[in-house]
């Protein structure tokens, strides 16, 4: 898989206001982002590399090792994860790890459908792997799965099967840590997924509580998301963070909004999966989201789908435009490297057979781009 490299000049960033801002409410009117113009900052834009395949998720190690993620939504053959040198991907940690092709061959050892990679604070590669064949199939025996690697020799070196966790509309869908725990979102079957790594144990809480269901629809483009049934598209539980002092934990769904509770009531095992929905709090009134990432200040990065942006959103919830422009089609799961640097996939998501109505009208080849900020990463 051969892709294109290009460099765009630097210029000054500017952030523009936007809509948003912090509350306790549950309930509220569906709103539109109104029109902001293509952004100064825009000019700070790097195009990285192109891709003739769909990828949604990057990786950039410390010494500067770019991992993708391409999720073959149709469940089509092909490279799942894979590091991106020297212009070209190759499948990585190795060819047989991407080799899966359909129900029946072994899942344990393979990828069958990742959908999120990140680096842990443990310096390993964590992957998300579905274990769904493709959007909306239930996830196959042995196929959910957590699995983090070490990049400097390639070797697995820790595997959380999740299939006691996952029910046969589940879709595991990204991953956080805080301390021992990590916090999963499920955008199948709505819930958060807590497992706690000291003790093997895990737990759903949240299950199809208002804060993780999707109930407005998604709207990438000013077009509505509608499946080729016709049925909207739902993507629950979905973007996370952790925030740098380990006290909140921000979810949503795609749709958004986003919300909050205080992690202490997700890592304490006595508490109820009720009195942690009584601590949750409305937090932003987040548009249709591609991705999230956060820094080492706190502040939320939440890719708009349908203005085509980057909002910056502060730890007391008041939003700016960090960047606009019309090549930012569905930034999906960016990533900000230890240089400050904000790595953004953009894989056109919303233009995707499965988002509308079985038309593709993807604009090949996709798109990475990154962009400097004055910001350091946090590693939870």
């Amino acid at each position: 898989m051969y892709l294109r490299f290009l460099a765009l000049p630097a210029a000054g960033l500017l952030l523009a206001a936007c809509t948003g801002g912090a509350g306790t409410e549950k309930s509220f009117d569906t709103a539109t982002p109104p029109p902001v113009p293509t952004s100064d900052s825009a000019k700070q834009l790097v195009l990285v590399a192109t891709s003739d395949t769909i990828w949604n998720g990057v990786a950039v190690s410390d010494n500067n090792r770019v991992f993708v993620l391409f999720p073959h939504n149709e469940g089509n053959p092909g490279t799942r994860i894979g590091e991106l040198k020297d212009g070209k991907v190759t499948p990585w940690p190795t060819r047989a790890w991407n080799a899966w092709t359909k129900e029946g061959d072994p899942a344990k050892t393979t990828f069958v459908r990742t959908n999120s990679l990140r680096f842990g604070p443990d310096g390993l590669l964590w992957i998300v792997d579905t274990g769904t064949p493709k959007s909306d199939a239930p996830p196959i025996t042995n196929g959910p799965k957590l699995l983090a690697f070490d990049i400097a020799s390639g070797q697995l070196k820790k595997s959380i099967p999740l299939d006691k966790l996952v029910k046969r509309k589940s879709f595991v869908d990204d991953l956080r840590f805080h301390g021992d725990m990590i916090y999963v979102t499920d955008a199948g079957a709505p819930a958060l997924i807590l497992l706690d790594q000291k003790t093997g144990q895990g737990r759903r809480v949240l299950e199809d509580d208002s804060t993780t269901t999707a109930r407005r629809p998604m709207i990438g483009e000013g077009k509505k998301m509608v499946k080729p049934d016709g049925s909207d598209v739902k993507l629950h539980a979905d973007q996370m963070e952790v925030s740098p002092d380990g006290k909140y934990y921000y979810f949503q769904t795609a749709a958004g909004p986003m919300y909050r509770v205080e992690t202490k009531f997700l890592d304490d095992p006595r508490v109820s999966s009720a009195d942690i929905a009584k601590q949750v709090t409305y937090f932003f009134n987040s548009p249709t989201c591609g991705g999230t990432t956060i820094d080492a200040e706190g502040n939320l990065y939440i890719a708009d789908a349908n203005e085509k942006r980057v909002l910056k959103v502060t730890p007391d919830g008041k939003s700016s435009t960090l960047v606009q422009s019309p090549d930012l089609i569905w930034v999906d799961a960016m990533w900000l490297d230890k240089s400050g640097n904000l790595w953004m996939p953009v894989p056109q998501m919303n233009r995707t057979a499965g988002f509308q109505k079985g038309v593709e009208t993807v604009q090949f080849p996709v798109k990475l781009y990154k962009m400097p900020l004055v910001a350091s990463p946090l590693r939870d």
